[in-house]
């Protein structure tokens, strides 16, 4: 089996053989790993610092000892709206996405055996709950679109095009250009297409025939990870909590992109009206985990928590399409093929099934209790973004070597701070939350550290109760439309413009409940 790897015309790398496409990379194992839990909307209020806290399902998926806080059984669901935004900055120009989605974070359910009366003073383990439901971890949705005018000069390294990844990939692959069993490599797409042309016995892509082209790359990414929590734990002497959650994540992840350039000049005669570059990749799978946790109240007043979090073994499932849409004008008439000027490649569909082990995660938590007035608790969380581990199959040893590098080399561990306030008054509870998320990246030129403000209201019976939560979370992140080779002649001083994005995500959540 012949593999070599080659850069496709987005930031991803990809590696291509004669029946599937490798698009597993270091930025795969970090979306993956990348946990930020939205279950109820009360741990939301409170930034989710629930891990001395417990007495909420969102707790299972973070310190499982807080079902041992459990007195009586108890039932919640969870709907939740996400609108966010992301500014999009490059070559000078700003552009606006915005996108609002409805999804699920919480639906469980704890059932709880508490004693009572001379049961309770007899007994050193003064209840038991078991718990089973969903909590969602991560949530994918993000739009952004960012493009911006870029002179064209094959001479200035300050000058690029999207076309070249197709030019560089045939020229060092020519033969490729009419193999079918290559159909999938920017050297086939690009060549039959009629992107490129030939110069000089080299191939160049026709965006060379004009002075400047508009850019614009739009992504739409959906989907998310839900852990189905299965947990059991008690209540030792009112001392100690202990508590055991059984995580089974799974995994749905779909990301489209576009990809464009059109000619700024309206020249007709010069070869190149546009071309546009579409990838879709769908990723689904499902992984387990064991967390265990403890919760200890050396007085009322304190409780202290710790929990660790087994890495999480993966199995996935990718399916990856894409295809390459010019309209070359009067090219192909020169050229004698005549026709529309507008052809389309559509590469074989490629599914891949591999492995993901995540990092593990560690918890430290405390909270000082008010009596009947409120808390406030904080949760320190610390994640070995480095140790995440890819296993394919055998013939793509070298490949996962590689990639599992590449994670070392990009990141590290990261510490995260969260940090939540509840005052009640009778009946009703006012919540605020911070929550600080450490760079999982060990250079300093991508700041990725994510800020967390929330806030939340809650009502609450002695059978019922309803929790509104609301969390805006603001981080930066800096990505290029595509990657030129810098190993292929000419191309080791090339620039190629860095969009700033800034994202601000919104999350709204309400919470019914039910005590029994």
């Amino acid at each position: 089996m012949n593999i070599r790897s080659y850069l496709s015309a987005t930031v991803l790398l990809l590696t291509y053989s004669a029946s599937y496409v490798l698009a597993q990379d270091e930025t795969d194992a970090l979306r993956f790993s990348y946990l930020q839990p939205q279950g109820t909307a009360r741990s939301m209020g409170i930034g989710g610092a629930l891990g001395a806290l417990g007495g909420d399902f969102t707790s299972l998926s973070i310190n499982p000892a807080g079902i041992g806080v459990y007195r009586r059984s108890e039932f919640t669901f969870t709907p939740s709206l996400k609108m966010n935004n992301t500014q999009g900055t490059y070559l000078g120009k700003q552009m606006d996405d915005n996108s609002t989605r409805f999804t699920i974070n919480n639906l469980g359910l704890v059932a709880t055996s508490a004693q009572r009366g001379q049961r309770y003073e007899r007994s050193s383990w003064k209840s038991t709950s078991f718990g089973l439901g969903i909590n969602r971890l991560a949530d994918f949705s993000h739009n952004y679109t960012y493009g911006g005018y870029m002179a064209i000069n094959p001479l200035d390294n300050n000058s690029s095009s999207g076309a070249e990844v197709f030019s560089i990939d045939a020229n060092k692959y020519p033969t490729d250009i009419n193999n079918s069993n290559s159909s999938g490599t920017p050297a086939y797409m690009g060549y039959q297409s009629y992107l490129l042309d030939t110069a000089g016995g080299n191939y160049v892509p026709v965006t060379f025939n004009t002075s400047g082209v508009n850019q614009l790359r739009s992504v739409t990414q959906k989907g998310g990870i839900s852990e189905l929590a299965v947990s059991l734990g008690g209540n030792y002497e009112e001392k100690l909590m202990l508590g055991a959650t059984l995580g089974i994540p799974v995994v749905r992840y779909k990301r489209e992109m576009v990809y464009e350039e059109k000619d700024a000049t309206n020249n007709t005669n010069n070869f190149f009206e546009s071309f546009t570059y579409t990838e879709s990749l769908v990723t689904r799978g499902t992984g387990i985990n064991l967390k265990l946790g403890a919760i200890y109240k050396p007085v009322e007043a304190l409780r202290l928590g710790a929990a660790i979090h087994t890495p999480t073994l993966m199995t996935l499932k990718d399916e990856f399409n894409k295809s390459l849409t010019v309209n070359s004008e009067n090219f192909k008439n020169v050229l004698g093929v005549g026709g529309s000027p507008t052809t389309r490649v559509d590469a074989p569909t490629n599914t891949y099934q591999y492995s993901l082990v995540t990092p593990w995660r560690g918890v430290l938590s405390a909270a000082g209790i008010f009596g009947k007035y409120g808390f406030i608790s904080v949760d320190y969380e610390y994640v070995n973004y480095a140790s995440a581990r890819f296993y394919f199959d055998n013939a793509d040893r070298t490949y996962e070597n590689n990639v599992n590098t590449a994670i070392k080399n990009s990141y590290k561990g990261a510490s995260n701070l969260r940090v939540g306030l509840e005052g009640r008054i009778d009946k009703v509870s006012l919540r605020v939350g911070f929550g600080y998320y450490g760079s999982p990246y060990k250079t300093t030129v991508v700041n990725a550290d994510r800020i967390e403000m929330s806030a939340g209201i809650g009502f609450r019976t002695d059978s019922w109760f309803v929790d509104l939560g609301f969390v805006n979370s603001q981080s930066k992140m800096q990505e290029q439309p595509y990657t030129l080779d810098p190993t292929a002649a000419g191309y080791a001083n090339v620039i190629v413009p860095t969009a700033t994005l800034k994202n601000n995500f919104n999350n709204a959540a309400l919470t019914f409940g039910v005590k029994f």
